[in-house]
């Protein structure tokens, strides 16, 4: 069977059986421009860009990991004690229970159920 490796610039190809691997020819690599890649269907929903515009004053509750809301447990105006779940955070497989860090009322959720979060985005406001 015959392969092609692209290492450093140049191209290989290199015929492979069950005993042996023999060169075939190396040449410079042509690096073709990527085509651009269309998806009909988004595979996450973003969560919206945070400026501090339109963030309310307060405590802010944020994602300690990039990953995927799976829930969200407060509303705006609910009183929340510290330790209480506010958001439960998807990353790497695992759920993560993001707490209240002090007791408190919630002034905005800035995330909903499907969002992905990076790293510090706020969640929540207190």
């Amino acid at each position: 069977m015959r392969y092609v490796v692209s290492l450093n610039n140049k191209r290989y190809e290199v015929d492979v059986d069950e005993s042996s691997a023999v060169l075939v020819g190396v040449s410079d690599e042509v690096v073709a421009t990527p085509a651009p890649v269309s998806t009909t269907t988004p595979l996450a929903q973003s969560a919206p860009t945070q400026s501090s515009a339109n963030v309310a004053e307060g405590t802010s509750v944020k994602a300690p990991m990039p990953g995927s809301i799976l829930s969200v447990n407060v509303t705006n105006g609910q009183s929340v004690k510290q330790g209480d779940v506010v958001v439960i955070l998807e990353a790497m497989k695992m759920e993560n229970e993001i707490l209240a860090p002090s007791d408190g009322v919630i002034k905005q959720v800035l995330v909903s159920k499907g969002n992905t979060v990076d790293t510090n985005d706020i969640l929540v406001v207190l």
